[in-house]
């Protein structure tokens, strides 16, 4: 029987795939542009969700043995970070997109391993548990919602350079 959890393991996998395509073709001395004030550039949106899965696995999961935070991202991406214009404090394509992938990688292989009962388990850490009751719908919202809403970010950021549709 299917968990939850693979469930939403092979959904993050699709998303992975989508932010490989949409970061490939993006070269990387513009990587960190902004084509207007108000919009997130690709090593936001991409760091930003590189802080998730040791947020996942750490505080929320208790899973500190897996959570690898990279604590030179934490004050570039964290929530309520500012996007800033300067490409120079934020570290490269290459370095943003190898730190997204190896981390969900670890929490793919995590999710694949992660029976029901611990996806209905109560919502410890504060920050989530008034909009997440449940570790699952934490999980569900992270590493589906969350990520394709800044994904999407990335989409439209694309088009607003000139470069192509990726789907």
């Amino acid at each position: 029987m299917t968990t939850s959890a693979q469930f939403l393991a092979n959904n993050l996998r699709i998303a992975l795939g989508y932010a490989d395509g949409l970061a490939k073709d993006i070269p990387a001395d513009k990587f960190a542009f902004r084509p207007h004030p108000t919009i997130n550039h690709p090593a936001w949106c991409f760091g930003h969700l590189a802080l998730y899965p040791d947020r996942a696995l750490g505080p929320l999961l208790g899973r500190t043995d897996l959570a690898q935070p990279n604590e030179r991202f934490i004050p570039l991406f964290e929530p309520g970070s500012k996007c800033l214009d300067d490409a120079s404090i934020y570290p490269g394509k290459d370095e943003i997109m190898k730190q997204l992938r190896d981390r969900h990688v670890v929490m793919l292989e995590y999710l694949e391993t992660v029976d029901d009962e611990v996806m209905q388990r109560p919502t410890t850490q504060e920050r989530y548990a008034a909009r997440f009751p449940q570790i699952g719908h934490a999980l569900h919202f992270l590493f589906a919602n969350h990520v394709m809403m800044h994904l999407g970010q990335v989409s439209s950021w694309r088009r607003c350079i000139g470069l192509p549709s990726v789907m």
